[in-house]
């Protein structure tokens, strides 16, 4: 509407542009959300990235249980695939831990944020309070910063926040659940969901910061303190996998850490979180089978554990679905490219693949080539992030029913592979 731009009318194709990154939490924009967009207008991409954080089916069954009717065992199959693991029966307790859990975290990033921000005026470091620490957690990474966080590169209170609160909102809200009731005795012990995710997790966000700080240690954060090359190094590990606030200009990072941010946005957060990606656990699953294959084992067993041959299935099914749909998506890019001027000398396929990743994986991070992009690329790139949001649990799920039964099987014959 036009009461949601601060400056000159927003186009159509933007708003929908912005609509969707911020349904999808993506974080990806074509304007400056600090300055091109009003107050109300900052007010409703803050809703709908919340509303996209938590998932518009769980908001939904909410306001069916607040007025009283019922939902059909669909839905409620739909939105427990979306945050756990295995079916409970204490749906509505879940659903509800769901809203609690990010109505305080988010509160705390929020007073947090607070202290951060002081030194604006007092109506506007709350709303800036606020703003980011739902965009954070919802793992979206608008902000109305133009330069996003740069501005609070060395700040070790801002830092330390958003990175906690990207952290939470991406592990997903099971594991929350479970490591909750596991400190307050009600499990005796974690589930390998669960285990898997945190192992993972915190194996990726350290391995992420020592690519990060071996890479650009002489480029980039040569100049920077110490303490402040390992804030960055942490921050950009932590915020690739979907978050996509920036600390650093990503345009002038070195290629190799180009290619890092790239694999660590595809694999994302974890399964049931506000994230995106193939998820940390299919990442995980795949890493197992081939670890298992090359030990000469045909079952993956871990921890005491075996994974069923179905999982692993569905995990390659959607690997291999996310990187064809990433490679269609790139090419129509390119295709649809406009030569312009300030374009030109610049490596368009690493810009348009680095684009695409991070719109598939809901993710934010852009090495610039945003702003450029003409009205069909917008539109490409909406479904992008309309499909890297809802695509792989829409696959996951689809994948989980029954396969069906040959009524007679044909002989064997080998071919040759590899």
């Amino acid at each position: 509407m036009p009461f949601s731009g601060a400056k000159n009318k927003l186009t159509y194709i933007d708003a929908l542009f912005t609509s969707v990154s911020a349904v999808s939490v993506t974080g990806l924009t074509v304007i400056d959300i600090g300055s091109d967009l009003s107050f109300t207008g900052q007010i409703i991409t803050m809703i709908l990235f919340q509303c996209g954080g938590l998932g518009i089916i769980t908001f939904s069954v909410f306001f069916f249980h607040l007025m009283g009717l019922s939902i059909s065992f669909k839905e409620r199959e739909i939105v427990q695939a979306s945050f756990l693991p295995s079916p409970k029966r204490d749906f509505q307790n879940i659903l509800k831990y769901v809203f609690i859990s990010t109505m305080i975290i988010e509160a705390l990033g929020a007073l947090t944020l607070f202290h951060v921000f002081k030194d604006f005026p007092t109506s506007k470091a709350v709303f800036y309070s606020i703003y980011h620490a739902i965009s954070a957690f919802c793992n979206c990474g608008f902000s109305l910063f133009t330069d996003s966080l740069i501005r609070y590169q060395g700040d070790i209170l801002a830092n330390i926040t958003f990175m906690a609160l990207i952290v939470l909102g991406g592990i997903g809200f099971a594991v929350q659940l479970e490591i909750f009731s596991f400190f307050k005795g009600h499990k005796k012990r974690l589930s390998l969901h669960t285990k898997i995710v945190l192992i993972a997790t915190g194996i990726l966000i350290i391995s992420g910061a020592g690519f990060f700080f071996l890479f650009e240690n002489n480029f980039t954060i040569k100049d920077a303190p110490l303490y402040v090359k390992i804030l960055v190094s942490f921050f950009q590990s932590i915020t690739a996998r979907t978050a996509g606030f920036n600390t650093v200009d990503i345009g002038s990072l070195t290629n190799d850490t180009i290619l890092i941010l790239m694999i660590f946005m595809f694999i994302g957060a974890s399964p049931g979180s506000t994230g995106g990606g193939i998820k940390t656990t299919s990442f995980s699953v795949l890493f197992l089978m081939l670890f298992s294959r090359v030990r000469g084992y045909e079952e993956v067993n871990v921890m005491k554990r075996k994974i069923p041959n179905e999982l692993i299935s569905r995990t390659i099914y959607l690997i291999f679905a996310s990187i064809f749909s990433v490679a269609i998506i790139t090419s129509i890019l390119l295709f649809a490219a406009d030569t312009k001027l300030p374009l030109q000398g610049r490596n368009l396929f690493i810009e348009y693949l680095f684009e695409t990743i991070s719109a598939f994986a809901t993710c934010g991070l852009s090495m610039g080539v945003t702003s450029h992009l003409n009205n069909t690329q917008k539109i490409i790139l909406s479904l992008m992030m309309f499909i890297g949001r809802v695509g792989p649990l829409t696959l996951a799920f689809s994948m989980s029913r029954k396969p069906k039964k040959t009524i007679f099987q044909y002989a064997e014959e080998n071919i040759m592979v590899g």
